[in-house]
C-alpha cells in the first residue's frame, strides 16, 4: 500500500500516531518506537503496511520510503510540507476520499520538479476548490450578493467580494476568468502568485 504522511503526533515513549493519505482514505496509524526506525516526515510518500488491531489503532509497518528527486532540496521540501500541512487540516476528520486528492499530490510531485512550487500549489488548490463544488466562477459578492463589475478580491478559498466589501487582495476580473478556465497561473505575475498563496495557506 502506498500514501502521503499527512501528519505525525508524538505519544508514549518514542512511538507515533501516523496519519496517512491513501487513494482512498485517510489513514490513523500507530508507529512503535517511530524515531529508532527509518524517519516519518510529513510530505514522504510511503510503502507500507498496516497491522490490524482490534484493541487500538492498525500498526504501521514495513515503511519504505519514495524519494521524489527534489526531495534534498530545502526550498520545495519546506513549500511541500507546508501544503501537506494544509491538506491534513483539510481532510483530518474524513475517512473516505475519492482517489482525486492522491492522485493530485502525485502530479504536484512531478510539477515541483521543474516549476515554481507556489504556482503548482495556486493551480492544485483551485483543482481542489472545482473538484469540491466551491469555486465561485460567477463573481457574486458573497458580502452584498450584488455581481462584480470590476476588480475582485478574493478572501479564504477565492471567495470573491468588491474592493469595497472586504479587504484583502484584488485580481484584474479576466485573469481570474482565464485561470479559472485554464487552471493554469501562468497569466499571473510573481507578485499576484505571492498574493495567491498568502490566500491559500488561511486554509484549505
Amino acid at each position: 500500500m502506498q500514501g502521503f504522511i499527512l501528519h505525525t503526533q508524538s505519544v508514549k515513549d518514542e512511538d507515533l500516531i501516523v496519519y496517512i493519505l491513501s487513494p482512498k482514505s485517510v489513514i490513523k496509524s500507530y508507529r512503535f518506537y517511530g524515531m529508532r526506525h527509518s524517519s516519518i516526515l510529513s510530505g514522504y510518500k510511503i510503502d507500507f503496511e498496516l497491522e490490524e488491531s482490534s484493541r487500538f489503532l492498525p500498526r504501521l509497518k514495513d515503511v519504505l520510503h519514495i524519494g521524489f528527486e527534489w526531495i534534498l532540496d530545502r526550498e520545495k521540501m519546506f513549500f511541500w510540507q507546508e501544503f501537506i500541512r494544509l491538506f491534513y487540516w483539510h481532510l483530518k476528520d474524513v475517512e473516505h476520499l475519492d482517489g482525486f486528492y492522491f492522485e493530485l499530490l502525485e502530479e504536484c510531485i512531478k510539477r515541483f520538479k521543474k516549476q515554481n512550487p507556489k504556482r503548482v500549489i495556486v493551480d492544485a488548490y483551485l483543482k481542489i476548490l472545482e473538484f469540491e463544488g466551491r469555486l465561485h466562477k460567477d463573481f457574486i459578492c458573497f458580502a452584498c450578493d450584488e455581481k462584480i463589475q470590476g476588480d475582485i478580491t478574493l478572501l479564504r478559498a477565492f471567495l470573491p467580494a468588491h474592493e469595497h466589501c472586504a479587504f484583502s487582495y484584488k485580481f484584474e476580473q479576466k485573469k481570474l476568468i482565464e485561470f479559472y478556465t485554464n487552471k493554469n497561473s501562468a497569466i499571473f505575475d510573481n507578485d499576484e502568485i505571492e498574493k495567491l498563496y498568502l490566500i491559500i495557506k488561511e486554509g484549505l
